[in-house]
């Protein structure tokens, strides 16, 4: 018994704008074997305006294959945007750069992330609620925008990837993948005590990046402080790595959260209440 053929359904007007007629299967089948999804899903519309409008043929080209390199490029930038693993999403456009401690011209020379692609490191220290790891993730959203790879941990982080492929003796494969990341962005150091494996896979990576990738980190403290929260051999030797070509940054001030809830900005007012 043959099955039955299944149609395709079909799509649905816009009110006022007919809809242009579907691909032929054949041509449809072709652009998904050659995987070419955005002008699979333009193709109508072009077609259909190519001909109405008297196009040439090398217009109906350009605008298919703008369409896909557009589509491609919006793709790759949400595969980054989610591989990244940024905590909240902030970016620079929610960023009030009067409101940093940080002066202009060094948060204006950060944005540029030539310090990325010299492969040189950031640190931003200060009291918590200082903006340091705002500043952090929207430099981290702007690189992935730029096309850069980052990668967003924490020491805990680094503490449960070092115990989970110390087991099977794969430590260094794991940081390896960790670093074909371009930044790799370490956040929140200082907060809470370090523990053994924490420190060592800060060292592991800070040591694997060193001069190859950038590392930006966010801490409490400054790096030279960083014997207080860890063995002081270990401490050592990662600020040694970390700073030989770094960028420090330090905030100051009250805390913006702080002020923000002191102020009832911090909430959307209850109905009925100012």
């Amino acid at each position: 018994m043959s099955a039955t053929p299944r149609t395709k359904a079909a799509p649905v007007p816009t009110l006022g704008i007919p809809t242009p007629p579907p691909l032929p299967e054949d041509v449809e089948a072709l652009l998904r074997r050659l995987r070419l999804p955005h002008v699979r899903r333009h193709a109508p519309e072009v077609v259909a305006t190519a001909k109405a409008q008297r196009w040439e043929p090398v217009e109906v080209l350009r605008a298919l294959f703008t369409e896909e390199s557009a589509g491609r490029e919006r793709s790759a930038l949400a595969t980054r945007r989610a591989t990244a693993g940024f905590p909240t999403g902030k970016t620079f456009q929610a960023w009030s750069p009067e409101a940093s401690s940080i002066p202009a011209p060094t948060q204006q020379a950060l944005r540029t992330l030539e310090w990325v692609h010299r492969r040189e490191n950031l640190v931003v220290c200060g009291p918590s609620g200082t903006g340091k790891t705002f500043l952090l993730e929207a430099l981290g959203q702007h690189a992935v925008e730029q096309g850069l790879r980052v990668a967003w941990f924490t020491l805990e982080d680094l503490g449960v990837l070092l115990r989970r492929h110390r087991a099977d003796d794969t430590v260094t494969k794991a940081i390896a993948r960790v670093l074909r990341a371009d930044l790799v962005v370490v956040d929140d150091i200082g907060l809470l005590p370090v523990s053994q494996d924490a420190a060592e896979g800060l060292y592991r990576l800070v040591d694997a990046a060193y001069e190859k990738r950038s590392v930006a980190i966010s801490s409490n403290l400054h790096p030279a402080a960083f014997d207080e929260l860890m063995p002081k051999t270990l401490a050592t030797a990662t600020v040694d790595r970390l700073l030989h070509h770094a960028h420090i940054a330090q905030t100051s001030g009250k805390s913006v959260r702080l002020s923000q809830a002191l102020a009832g900005d911090g909430v959307t007012p209850l109905g009925g209440t100012r």
